[in-house]
């Protein structure tokens, strides 16, 4: 039974799945060779690759993090040490430092030398699931809809965004295919000068209804967030029903990978799985996860298990990405290899031996990539966050709404960035901060 098949096409045989993939590959993996010996433990060869692989980011991180402990502040920064929050004193402390004048390049740099080129914007808080790592059992107070960025709000953002150097665009929520706009917004994003790709992180349950019109909209990448492929965990997880659905549409996704738009330009590029690992919960399922990878050109991203305002987040519970890849390694009984990464991204990327697909580990938690980071968030009230962990922001949505000039913006979103710490606080910090943070769901996953 090929994985893809047995997985994403068959949703209602999902409680054999496991134990039907396990044995195929355990008949496949037996007739390999073994692994040289070696002298060290398997446990201490992994610690070693693992440890050469990241040596190279290390080195960024220390330089990174021997910058923001031994620099000076710069004599034009120090107004932010007030923290200002709001749009008007962000434009008067760039215009003090720039002048009339600012370049392209420092628009979305900050003070760290990082340049910025990719945007996440929210478009709704709402969801049709109740992750549990998401949102609070008791759900959260939603914005009112009129305070949230209207369609051409959210294209005027992503246009300023783009003309400072954003070449990627990612629309999250909340749930983005709840917005009726999705496709508008898509069409009108894809079209800026400088744009490249334009991507939706969904749970796929409504996907199905206009997957086809979003790529020829101009969608080039999706991510499905997916965290178990058992039915009745998936209803516990998300507390709700709809496994098959997001099964179905992941297959879809991945079947028009490669194939051109109507028009003849590029079409889906990218068709991910995001799956959040807790331990005790589905860190089980690792192995059927990368399973689906052997015959399915399809990228899965294991996440650590990260700490938001009423997600009831527990160190115990969240798995480390090293455990991760001595999991993924004990069931397939191979290697995995690590991939170049380009600059900024966020996931360590692998292949294995004679999978299409490839599989990705996101470690914010135990192996943070700070100092490569090139992302900022916009939420759904039009909030601009600079780190997913931190609580500085400033409302783009008032400033638009109280006649902010397309130069007013440019010096806000400039003051603002420059704001961006070396690294978050770490995993224990996050945690403690957490309940004065917010709900996941009204940030954008």
């Amino acid at each position: 039974m090929r994985a893809l098949t047995a997985a994403l096409g068959a949703g209602r045989e999902l409680s054999v799945l496991a134990s039907a993939q396990s044995a195929g590959l355990a008949r496949l993996f037996a007739a390999m060779p073994l692994r040289e010996e070696r002298d060290e433990s398997e446990e201490a060869a992994r610690a070693r690759r693992l440890a050469e692989w990241d040596k190279g980011r290390e080195g960024g991180a220390r330089q990174l993090e021997q910058r923001s402990t031994t620099a000076s502040v710069p004599k034009e920064r120090a107004n932010l040490a007030g923290n200002p929050t709001h749009w008007r004193s962000l434009v008067a402390i760039a215009r003090d430092r720039y002048g009339a004048a600012m370049e392209r390049d420092q628009v979305l740099q900050d003070s760290f030398g990082r340049q910025h080129t990719y945007l996440r914007i929210s478009l709704t808080e709402k969801c049709n699931l109740r992750c549990t790592y998401c949102m609070p059992p008791e759900g959260v107070d939603l914005t009112p809809k009129p305070q949230l960025m209207s369609t051409d709000e959210v294209v005027r953002v992503a246009s300023l965004f783009a003309e400072g150097g954003v070449s990627k665009v990612r629309l999250t929520g909340g749930e983005p295919t709840l917005r009726k706009d999705l496709v508008d917004i898509v069409s009108r994003t894809a079209a800026l000068p400088g744009i490249e790709d334009v991507g939706i992180t969904t749970n796929g349950i409504v996907l199905g209804r206009n997957l086809d019109q979003l790529v020829d909209a101009g969608m080039t990448s999706v991510n499905i967030s997916l965290d178990t492929l058992q039915p009745d965990r998936f209803a516990r997880l998300t507390r709700r029903k709809g496994l098959e659905r997001v099964l179905d549409v992941a297959r879809r996704a991945a079947a028009m990978k490669g194939r051109p738009r109507a028009t003849g330009a590029p079409g889906l590029r990218q068709v991910k799985l995001n799956v959040v690992v807790m331990r005790g919960t589905n860190d089980d399922e690792l192995g059927a996860f990368v399973d689906l990878t052997r015959d399915a050109d399809i990228n899965v991203r294991f996440i650590e298990w990260m700490p938001f305002d009423g997600n009831a987040w527990d160190h115990g519970k969240m798995m480390p990405y090293r455990d991760m890849v001595a999991a993924v390694e004990a069931h397939t009984g191979a290697t995995l290899r690590r991939e170049r990464d380009p600059y900024g991204e966020v996931a360590k990327n692998f292949r294995l031996p004679g999978h299409r697909g490839s599989v990705s580990f996101v470690t914010s938690m135990t192996e943070h990539f700070c100092h490569e980071c090139t992302r900022l968030r916009v939420m759904a009230d039009g909030n601009l966050k600079v780190c997913l962990f931190g609580h500085n922001e400033v409302s783009l949505r008032d400033a638009m709404r109280e006649g902010a000039t397309d130069d007013d913006l440019r010096y806000v979103l400039s003051a603002a960035v420059d704001r961006k710490r070396a690294r978050h606080a770490g995993m224990f910090e996050i945690a403690r901060q957490s309940a004065n943070g917010r709900a996941m769901v009204k940030i954008g996953g």
